[in-house]
C-alpha cells in the first residue's frame, strides 16, 4: 500500500498561505489594523465606571448613601468580572467599599492613570474635584482555548489559513493545467501511445518529461511513479546501467543538441531483482512551424528476447566450432594414421606414392629439379637375430628420426618397406642432394647407437642410392628405380656410403665414405 503524500500543489498553496498570514501580522503589528480584544475591553469597562460615577454623583450630592451601597451591590451582582467598587473623598477616606480586590485593598493606590484592570473616575462637587470611583476588575488574559478563539487576531489568522490555501489551491490547480507541458497532450493521443509495444517518451527543449507510455512504465519498478514535469536525466534507473566507456551522450541529449535524428544505440537498465533488461535507444526530433526544436520522442525498445537469443546462438555457434574443430583434429589424426607408419611416423607407401607424384608432375613442369634417396639399413636381419626384433624396431626408429631432421616441410620420408627408406628432395641439384645425403650418413654413423637406451649393439650404418629428375627419369617409378640401382651397388661396394645413379654406358661413381 502506498504512503499518503501530499501533492505539489497542496504543499505550494500551504506555503503561499502561510506567507499570506506571516505578511497579515506583520502588517498588524506594525501599524495596528486588527483591534486587541484588551482594547476592547477597556473602551467598554471605561464606559461602565463613568456610567457608575454618574449616578453616584447624584446619590453623594443627595447624601443617600444607602442607594449608593444597593446601586454597587447590584452593579457587582451583575458583572462577575468586577472584583470591587470603591468611592473614595479626595483626601482618600473611604465612602464605600464593596468586594475584595486582588492583593491588600488597606494599601493605597498609586496615583497613575487608569487601566485595563483598574480604573478610576474622578467624581466633581461644584466643579472642584470632589473624589473618585474606583472600579477593579479581574485580571484579563486568555483564559480557555474558547477566549483565544475569540480573539479577533486569531479569527483573522483562521480565515486566511481556510479561505487562502482554498483559494491559492484552485487557482494553482487551474494555472498548473496550462503550466503543465502533458495537459498539452489530448487523451486520444496518450492512449494511442499506451497501446504500442515500445517503451515512448515525449521530452521538451529542457529534457523534461512531457509524455511516457505504459510500456516505458514498465521497464522498471521505479518507472511507475509520477514522471511528468521530471528531467529524464535525473532517473537514476534509467542511466545506472549506462556504458561509461562509449563516451556518447544519451540519443535524447544528442538529438536535442543537434536536432538530428539519432538511432538504435544499447542501453542496459538494470533490475533490482533479476538480470538486466537490454533496449535499443532511439530519439527524433519534434519541430515547430518555424522549424525549430520543441523536444524530442525518445523510443525504448526492449530486445532482451532478442539479444538473449542472440547469446545463446553465440554459445550454440561456438560449441559447433569447438565440435568441428575437434572432428578436425580427429581426421587429421586419421589421415595421419592413414598416411604414416605407425613405427617410425614416415609415410607411408600409398601416401607417399599420391603425394610424390604430385610433386613429380609439378616439378616436371616448373623444372624447378627433384632428386631421390633410397636408404637401407645395413646388416639389419643381424639386430633381430642378436637382440630380438624389439631392438630392430628401435634400430628403425632412430634411424627414421635422423633421416627426417633438418628437412624441409616439402621434403618427403617414406618407410618403403622393412628396413629400407626413400627421401624425395623437391627442388633439390645433385649436388645438393649429395651433400644432404652424405650429411645423414654421418649422422646415422656416429650417432645412432646413442638413441638405442643403452644397448651394446653393432654399429649403425645405411647405404644410400640417389637419383636426379635430370639424368632422365620419365616417371616416379623410373626415379625410385634409379635411386634403388644405385643403392645395390652401394652395398655391393661395401655398404655405408652414398653411390649417384649413372646411366650403364657411364663408368660407376661412387663416393665412398670415411672408415667406421
Amino acid at each position: 500500500m502506498r504512503r499518503f503524500q501530499i501533492g505539489p500543489i497542496a504543499r505550494i498553496s500551504a506555503g503561499l498561505t502561510a506567507l499570506l498570514i506571516s505578511m497579515a501580522l506583520l502588517v498588524d503589528m506594525l501599524l495596528g489594523v486588527v483591534p486587541s480584544q484588551g482594547d476592547a475591553d477597556h473602551r467598554v469597562r471605561k464606559r461602565v465606571a463613568e456610567n457608575l460615577a454618574l449616578q453616584m454623583t447624584s446619590l453623594l450630592e443627595a447624601g443617600d448613601t444607602a442607594t449608593l451601597d444597593k446601586t454597587i451591590q447590584h452593579v457587582m451582582a451583575r458583572d462577575t468580572e468586577i472584583q470591587s467598587i470603591g468611592v473614595r473623598r479626595s483626601d482618600g477616606s473611604t465612602i464605600a467599599q464593596h468586594g475584595q480586590a486582588e492583593g491588600d485593598s488597606s494599601t493605597p493606590l498609586p496615583r497613575a492613570g487608569s487601566t485595563v484592570d483598574h480604573l478610576r473616575v474622578p467624581i466633581f462637587s461644584d466643579q472642584r474635584l470632589w473624589g473618585e470611583v474606583e472600579v477593579k476588575y479581574a485580571r484579563t488574559g486568555l483564559r480557555s482555548v474558547q477566549a483565544w478563539i475569540t480573539q479577533p487576531i486569531v479569527k483573522m489568522m483562521v480565515v486566511f489559513a481556510l479561505g487562502g490555501f482554498g483559494l491559492c489551491y484552485l487557482y494553482l490547480r487551474r494555472a498548473m493545467q496550462y503550466l503543465n507541458p502533458s495537459a498539452s497532450v489530448p487523451d486520444r493521443v496518450r492512449k494511442a501511445f499506451d497501446s504500442l509495444t515500445d517503451g515512448l517518451v515525449i521530452v521538451d527543449h529542457q529534457a523534461r518529461i512531457v509524455l511516457a507510455n505504459r510500456a516505458f512504465r514498465r521497464l522498471h519498478p521505479q518507472a511507475d511513479a509520477e514522471l511528468n514535469g521530471q528531467r529524464i536525466d535525473a532517473l537514476d534507473w534509467l542511466l545506472a546501467g549506462r556504458a561509461e566507456a562509449s563516451g556518447l551522450a544519451m540519443p535524447w541529449v544528442q538529438t536535442l543538441q543537434s536536432a538530428n535524428p539519432v538511432s538504435a544505440q544499447p542501453l542496459d537498465v538494470l533490475q533490482p531483482d533479476g538480470p538486466p533488461t537490454r533496449l535499443l535507444v532511439s530519439s527524433a526530433p519534434i519541430m515547430d512551424s518555424r522549424g525549430r526544436s520543441r523536444g524530442c520522442l525518445i523510443n525504448f525498445d526492449d530486445v532482451t528476447a532478442t539479444h538473449r537469443a542472440n547469446d545463446e546462438l553465440r554459445e550454440t555457434m561456438t560449441e559447433l566450432k569447438r565440435s568441428h574443430q575437434r572432428i578436425e583434429e580427429q581426421n587429421d589424426e586419421l589421415r595421419r594414421l592413414a598416411s604414416r607408419d605407425p613405427l617410425t611416423n614416415c609415410l607411408n607407401r600409398r601416401a607417399f606414392f599420391e603425394m610424390a607424384g604430385d610433386t613429380f608432375e609439378t616439378v616436371k613442369l616448373d623444372r624447378s629439379g627433384l632428386c631421390c634417396l633410397m636408404v637401407d639399413i645395413d646388416h639389419f636381419k643381424q639386430f633381430n637375430d642378436r637382440h630380438g626384433h624389439a631392438v630392430g624396431d628401435q634400430v628403425i626408429q632412430v634411424v627414421a628420426r635422423f633421416l627426417t631432421m633438418g628437412l624441409r616441410q616439402v621434403d618427403l620420408v617414406c618407410r618403403y618397406g622393412g628396413e629400407e627408406f626413400c627421401v624425395v628432395l623437391p627442388g633439390a641439384t645433385q649436388q645438393v642432394a649429395e651433400t644432404i645425403a652424405e650429411r645423414m650418413r654421418v649422422q646415422i654413423e656416429e650417432r645412432a647407437n646413442e638413441g638405442l637406451r643403452g644397448l651394446q649393439t653393432m654399429p649403425i650404418t645405411v647405404s644410400m642410392g640417389l637419383a636426379c629428375l635430370t639424368f632422365g627419369a620419365n616417371s616416379l617409378k623410373e626415379l625410385i628405380d634409379q635411386a634403388d640401382q644405385a643403392l645395390y651397388r652401394s652395398k655391393q661396394a661395401g655398404r655405408n656410403r652414398v653411390t649417384t645413379w649413372e646411366r650403364p654406358a657411364a663408368s660407376a661413381c661412387a663416393s665412398e665414405a670415411k672408415p667406421a
